[in-house]
């Protein structure tokens, strides 16, 4: 059997890009990807406005908290995501590294998340062809 690929999502603060991306791919993938998210200086909580605006799309991701990035969640990725984390990143040979450039939704009302929640959506829908997995949704 082929293991599944796992991703690893990382922001600074771990409470909207992040757990949006991961929420998306963990719904879209339906299982077949191991999913995780991290961030290099975590929130207390996850941003309420990005729960609200994957909420509107029928995805909840309010159970979600933050958590700090570690050099074993890296490690036990096949490809990292960052999301302006820059140099807090650890580096590991063998890696697939991508940097997605995307507005940060902290401090944002819904108008301005639902632009970002999408990006991220035809990106996670790109990842999710890039490595031959066929979205569910």
């Amino acid at each position: 059997m082929v293991s599944k690929p796992s991703v690893l999502f990382v922001c600074v603060h771990n409470a909207g890009r992040s757990q949006m991306a991961a929420a998306f791919l963990r719904h879209l993938s339906g299982d077949r990807v191991e999913v995780r998210s991290a961030g290099s200086a975590p929130a207390d909580q996850i941003n309420p406005v990005a729960v609200e605006a994957m909420r509107e799309i029928g995805i909840d991701m309010s159970a979600e908290v933050p958590k700090v990035l570690t050099a074993e969640a890296v490690q036990a990725s096949d490809v990292v995501i960052t999301m302006g984390c820059g140099d807090a990143c650890p580096y590991f040979p063998g890696k697939h590294y991508l940097d997605w450039k995307l507005d940060d939704p902290a401090g944002q009302g819904l108008e301005a998340v639902r632009p970002i929640r999408d990006e991220i959506e035809q990106r996670i829908r790109g990842l999710l062809d890039e490595l031959g997995i066929e979205p569910v949704a």
